[in-house]
């Protein structure tokens, strides 16, 4: 029960701290960069809240990037070397210098 507690209680610290920082940051840059108003407290943690729900939590996307590269691998690893191969060339085919788009339509 006590390590409960000193769970909800450091969360409760985080965000406290984090609402801060936001704050501070927002009210130090966007003013002078941007010309928007400083924010409050409870503003600058309705930003944190609405970011976590749009970024999904505070994995961010990140842990979407290991989720999709586990993934990737467990694909590698069932393909023959003829099925490697042909992805291989596919991706070639598809990629141009620095990330361009060469010939044919982007893919969704």
């Amino acid at each position: 029960m006590g390590k409960v507690v000193k769970m909800i209680v450091l969360a409760i610290v985080a965000m406290a701290v984090f609402g801060l920082v936001v704050m501070a940051l927002w009210n130090w840059l966007m003013p002078a960069i941007f010309g928007v108003a400083v924010i409050t407290y409870w503003q600058a943690l309705g930003l944190l809240v609405l970011s976590w729900i749009l970024l999904g939590g505070f994995r961010g996307p990140a842990f979407r990037h290991h989720q999709w590269r586990r993934r990737m691998a467990e694909r590698w690893a069932r393909m023959s070397p003829e099925e490697r191969e042909r992805f291989r060339e596919e991706m070639h085919k598809r990629w141009h210098h620095h990330g361009k788009w060469h010939g044919g339509e982007r893919p969704s």
